[in-house]
């Protein structure tokens, strides 16, 4: 019992501090995102310690739910993005998620190999520099009200690609440290896999459901259609993890498919509530992860300075270079909402230090430019998407390249 109420405790530390540091972060002019990723360094083990390191590891009950948190936001997020939607921006959305992670992984490498490290050890360096937390831009996009914009479309359509790849390339790294040999056959199944389980969900999910969305209503629940699509996204989220992908790519293509059908503005509407309270939690323990006490000497910090400039630029340009193609304003756009590494560079970043691939401080470092990178977007991208529709409402939406 005594354990069940510091969890509640924990709960609500939380959610309150998610909530003020949303708040300030609004009072400031800055996307809510950007207070709640603040708001658990605060309260987490470097600061208050009112979260200790123990209860946000993989697995605990808070991690677990942080990440229903963004399972559920990329679910409300797959909902307002249409297949056909997708479809038009398809060549660009490619070339950004392609161009999003050679140039990242190029430029880690080479920081890395510069820092000390043997080449085999870079490039497991450099696939944190790699991946895009499509949960912090979603949760901007969605903020703003912009999904609908062809640039989100890019961005959303990118940061499937970019996991599809990132996945790709972990397990190409991985597999060549301790002078492990590179199974070329094994890779190309799995990424045969996670390709054929993208498309196949994606695409025949959605024609499935335009014909056949009736059987939402079967039920006598009055909620059967909001409960059924829910579990259509628990069981999807799953099914993406057996194929290598993270979670929240299941958890996208669960909400397109139900984009399909006429119920869909009332599970826009139901699921309101639920991203209100839960996601929260996943911003609030993305913060809890970066260990300040590792950063505190000049050349810890300077390093990160140099780490996350690296990380931003090259992704920045990666993704600018891959959507040219719409005209200089909206490639901008489009590079500054592939820039966030959040949970993703945490994750790869836990990899290398259990496989002894770099020290403490290089693991704090990486955590650290990841959730820079996811706090310093969300202003930027706000700031970019303001400025293109006042041009857009004042009649001077026109490209003009600058």
């Amino acid at each position: 019992m005594h354990h069940a109420s510091d969890i509640l405790l924990t709960l609500f530390i939380i959610f309150i501090a998610a909530q003020l540091g949303a708040e300030i972060a609004q009072r400031l002019k800055l996307p809510g995102v950007v207070g709640e990723i603040a708001a658990g360094c605060v309260v987490g083990p470097s600061l208050l310690g009112w979260i200790s390191p123990e209860q946000i590891v993989p697995g605990t009950p808070l991690d677990v739910l942080a990440e229903i948190g963004v399972v559920l936001l990329l679910f409300s997020v797959g909902l307002e993005t249409r297949l056909d939607d997708l479809k038009k921006v398809g060549r660009s959305a490619f070339l950004v998620g392609v161009l999003g992670v050679v140039v990242p992984f190029g430029a880690g490498a080479l920081w890395a190999h510069g820092e000390g490290f043997e080449w085999v050890k870079s490039l497991f360096v450099a696939a944190a520099f790699v991946a895009t937390s499509a949960g912090i831009t979603a949760r901007v996009l969605q903020e703003l009200g912009v999904l609908q914009r062809t640039e989100s479309r890019v961005i959303l359509g990118a940061a499937v690609i970019d996991d599809i790849l990132a996945m790709l390339l972990l397990g190409i790294v991985s597999s060549l440290q301790g002078g492990g040999s590179l199974n070329v056959q094994s890779l190309l199944l799995t990424l045969g896999g996670a390709v054929g389980f993208v498309a196949i969900i994606g695409w025949g999910g959605t024609r499935m459901m335009r014909r056949q969305s009736g059987w939402l209503e079967a039920p006598i629940s009055p909620h059967s259609a909001l409960t059924l699509v829910l579990a259509l996204c628990l069981g999807l989220a799953w099914l993406s993890t057996r194929f290598g992908l993270a979670a929240i790519i299941g958890a996208f293509l669960a909400g397109m498919i139900a984009s399909e059908t006429r119920q869909r503005d009332e599970l826009e509407h139901q699921t309101l509530p639920l991203l209100s309270f839960l996601t929260p939690f996943f911003f609030v323990v993305t913060g809890a992860k970066i260990n300040l006490a590792e950063l505190a000497s000049a050349d810890a910090l300077l390093m990160l300075a140099v780490v996350t400039v690296i990380a931003i630029v090259s992704k920045l340009a990666g993704g600018f270079l891959g959507a040219l193609s719409l005209g200089r304003r909206s490639a901008t756009i489009v590079g500054f909402g592939m820039v966030p590494r959040g949970e993703v560079g945490v994750v790869i970043a836990s990899l290398g230090l259990a496989a002894g691939v770099f020290s403490e401080r290089i693991y704090a470092i990486i955590v650290a430019m990841s959730l820079l990178t996811a706090m310093v977007t969300p202003p930027v991208l706000a700031w970019l998407l303001k400025r293109q529709r006042d041009a857009d409402s004042a009649g001077t939406g026109v490209d003009t390249g600058g």
